[in-house]
């Protein structure tokens, strides 16, 4: 069996691309993941994928007597009312899911010591979306920013996911600055079948944490969280000027200060636990992955249930 990009999706991936030279290699890439996830999927027991999501996928199947042990959470009121005896709902998961991939686009996706965080977020959502159609489940794109950039519907089959992340490879943002909250907003209204959103982002950004607590009672939300060694870390170099890819503001300072890079490290690890509080709160699911790390370090953990639960 022949795996890998066709040579005809080779082509709908390089239509109108002003940097065609620049997308080869990252096309290859896709390529090599749609290899590498076929051939890990295959390799594992049929349906394994579908447990890591928790509590997502299920529909109605039947009502029962309540029996010592099952969950209080699941008793029908209306029926037990009627009937003076507490009766529960029952169900089963769905044969298929439908998954989310809403990555950040604002100024900060460029940078990146090793591989840019774009080029990361390329390669996780092709691995998660082939993981999924292989299962014939359903795949949507929210790109944003500080608004909601580019929406695709979720829709089943490879041709689909093509277009997905064709469209990732070839998107120009239309702002370079981050809020969160506005897609959280937007895709609790516009997305009304239970979904798994995964959400990629460093996530530092501020007032979205209200929002996200709401959105995952709704749906199932992971946060993968992609960040870059050296936004951690001052290097000893002397004078260096930084600019905020974001705002475009800029600020000299001497890393040879031992102090500057002292305050510097303990200000990234702040913002760190801040970031980690608010997955605390929301109760969500999070994946901490770096640039300089694989992508498939991603689709190991979704498939061996190793997600930390932030609770």
């Amino acid at each position: 069996m022949k795996f890998g990009i066709s040579r005809r999706d080779k082509e709908v991936f390089l239509e109108d691309t002003p940097h065609k030279r620049d997308v080869r290699d990252l096309i290859k890439k896709i390529s090599d993941v749609e290899v590498y996830t076929k051939i890990y999927v295959e390799g594992l027991q049929s349906g394994q994928h579908r447990s890591v999501f928790k509590g997502q996928g299920i529909e109605f199947t039947d009502i029962r007597e309540y029996v010592a042990g099952d969950d209080v959470r699941a008793i029908d009121w209306n029926v037990t009312a009627r009937l003076n005896h507490p009766y529960i709902k029952e169900f089963t998961e769905e044969r298929d899911q439908t998954f989310y991939l809403v990555p950040d686009y604002s100024g900060s996706g460029s940078f990146g010591s090793v591989v840019p965080k774009f080029e990361r977020m390329i390669e996780i959502s092709a691995s998660i979306g082939f993981a999924a159609i292989k299962n014939n489940d359903r795949v949507g794109l929210c790109i944003f920013t500080d608004r909601v950039e580019k929406f695709i519907p979720a829709g089943r089959g490879r041709k689909h996911l093509i277009r997905i992340l064709n469209t990732m490879i070839n998107f120009v943002p239309e702002s370079k600055s981050t809020d969160i909250s506005p897609v959280i907003s937007f895709l609790s209204k516009a997305v009304k079948r239970r979904s798994s959103v995964i959400l990629i982002s460093d996530f530092y950004a501020e007032g979205y944490q209200k929002p996200l607590k709401i959105m995952n009672g709704r749906h199932e939300v992971i946060a993968i969280r992609l960040t870059d060694p050296r936004e951690s870390e001052l290097p000893d170099v002397g004078l260096i000027e930084l600019e905020d890819p974001e705002t475009g503001e800029q600020i000299l300072i001497d890393t040879s200060d031992e102090s500057v890079r002292r305050h510097f490290e303990e200000s990234v690890r702040e913002a760190d636990e801040k970031v980690l509080n608010s997955f605390k709160k929301c109760r969500i699911g999070c994946v901490d992955l770096k640039t300089t790390e694989r992508y498939d370090m991603v689709l190991k953990k979704f498939f061996s249930g190793e997600i930390k639960r932030c609770v």
